[in-house]
């Protein structure tokens, strides 16, 4: 395991939110190991992201959303240590974008924080619905609920919050570990997800073409 950015993520002394996984068995399970297979196929990311024939978007949707969790948060885990209320008191994308936390128990109203108190509770927001079995239903048969792409859009936009974050104000840490490679290749597999289904709004031009175009 040469690769810095690798012994970060898999450093014991690290403090990484559980993996969520999918149960051996499950639809949802070998949707997983396909979406897998193609990326470590080195099949080009927009032909990757794309639904397979025969399969539910809202099953391939979920599959996604969670794997995209698990991924920000490692690559967010590696930079954690440099990401302080001193070094980032607010929440922000470069000095055009600050981000501000809402949610229905504590923060009702939208709240300016801190990135790393933003990111611990944006954490704990996704693991709750992620886990919540009436929007991520894990048996087969199951139906979503009617809101699940609304909810999805949500998640997915705050997930894209953390690249921004990530890439403007972490780069060089990230550039310093070697792993500028597989973040960038980790985003343009989100972003052409979120594009081939319309699932949010990027307003951050600028890093999307820069990086995927």
């Amino acid at each position: 395991m040469s690769n810095p950015f690798l012994k970060q993520v898999f450093n014991k002394d690290k403090t990484f939110r559980p993996k969520r996984k999918f149960e051996p068995g499950t639809q949802r399970f070998e949707l997983h190991k396909k979406a897998q297979a193609s990326l470590n196929a080195g099949l080009d990311l927009k032909l990757a992201v794309q639904l397979p024939p025969g399969e539910e978007l809202s099953d391939w949707v979920a599959v996604h959303v969670v794997d995209f969790f698990n991924r920000v948060n490692l690559i967010y885990g590696t930079i954690g240590d440099e990401c302080t209320e001193q070094s980032c008191p607010v929440m922000s994308g470069g000095p055009k974008y600050e981000y501000r936390w809402q949610d229905e128990h504590q923060f009702r109203k939208p709240t300016a924080l801190s990135a790393p108190r933003y990111m611990d509770l944006l954490m704990d927001w996704i693991e709750v619905q992620i886990n919540n079995e009436e929007l991520f239903p894990t048996h087969v048969g199951t139906p979503f609920p009617k809101n699940f792409l609304q909810v999805v859009r949500k998640i997915l936009s705050r997930l894209f919050r953390v690249f921004v974050h990530v890439y403007i104000h972490h780069f060089d840490r990230i550039a310093q570990m070697g792993s500028e490679a597989h973040v960038n290749t980790c985003y343009k597999h989100f972003y052409y997800f979120v594009k081939e289904f319309g699932l949010i709004d990027t307003k951050e031009k600028e890093m999307t073409a820069r990086m995927c175009h």
